[in-house]
């Protein structure tokens, strides 16, 4: 068993090691995942696309009716405190809310005091050498409940489909609804086809990952451009490029999809020309809009 970090945390209004912070066996997150969560990265201590995250945040707290137990400015003093005090230059701060603690009963019950927890670890990005070969994914079938739109603590499916991908020595299983690209078990998934970033519309099948906007906004400043429509399976066998975007991920090229090189010509299973052109304006937003 891992030993646990004395790193400091925040649960239920104390700052304690992260080591020693308890919640009871009756809160609801614990029982049914009962929750919602939000995680946002830090470079050189300062956050990154806060407000867009505490708007998502704000959004599903909305969707499973749990009240936002802080402004927007408790949260960003609370996530600073944190920062501050842990020893990594990037971070990943990650807040979780659960609807609090009851006898266990399905129904949602009203009045709780919802159980706040905050904590922040080092980021782990890719590694230069997955940032110049590209990484290998695996395709499965999406089979997870309808609501992926929610990011809530009940993560189950998701953990089922990243081990699958692990299982094979994968970074990402690439999940299909009835044919139908959605998305990864912890990224969103892009094509690229003949210069274009292509990526599904946005539905209650798929988190709303904050890189959607950051990577419309960075293919308009490249000249690249970018749609979301429905894409197949089809569509995502036959990409000149694969991308995944993530907060720890940011956005990262797939060169092989199920033990086959992805692309076509000389840069088949290579990171393409799409991918190096929103790599690099992604460094540059990290440096122009953190906080």
């Amino acid at each position: 068993m891992p030993s646990l970090p004395d790193t400091l945390c925040h649960l239920n209004g104390q700052t304690l090691p992260l080591c020693d912070a308890k919640v009871s066996v009756l809160d609801r997150g614990f029982l049914f995942g009962d929750g919602i969560y939000e995680a946002m990265p830090v470079y050189g201590r300062r956050l990154f696309r806060f407000d867009e995250h505490m708007d998502r945040l704000e959004r599903n707290l909305a969707k499973v009716r749990i009240a936002n137990p802080h402004r927007r400015e408790a949260w960003l003093a609370l996530a600073r405190e944190l920062i501050a005090a842990h020893p990594a230059e990037d971070q990943m701060v990650y807040i979780e809310i659960t609807r609090g603690v009851a006898p266990r009963e399905h129904v949602m019950v009203e009045g709780l005091t919802p159980t706040v927890f905050v904590m922040t670890n080092a980021l782990k990005p890719p590694s230069a050498d997955q940032r110049h070969h590209g990484v290998a994914c695996v395709t499965a079938r999406d089979f997870r409940w309808e609501r992926a739109d929610i990011k809530c603590t009940s993560l189950l499916g998701n953990v089922m489909a990243r081990q699958l991908s692990a299982d094979h020595g994968a970074v990402e299983t690439i999940l299909l609804r009835d044919g139908w690209l959605t998305e990864g078990s912890s990224s969103n998934v892009w094509v690229v086809h003949e210069g274009a970033l292509l990526g599904p519309p946005k539905s209650e099948h798929l988190l709303e990952g904050i890189r959607m906007d950051l990577l419309a906004e960075l293919c308009e400043d490249c000249g690249i451009a970018y749609n979301l429509r429905p894409l197949s399976e089809t569509d995502v066998l036959a990409a000149d490029e694969l991308l995944l975007s993530s907060a720890s991920k940011e956005v990262l090229p797939v060169t092989r999809l199920d033990g086959e090189p992805v692309g076509h010509g000389a840069l088949r299973g290579k990171p393409g020309p799409v991918y190096g052109r929103l790599y690099e304006a992604y460094q540059r937003a990290k440096r122009e809009q953190c906080m």
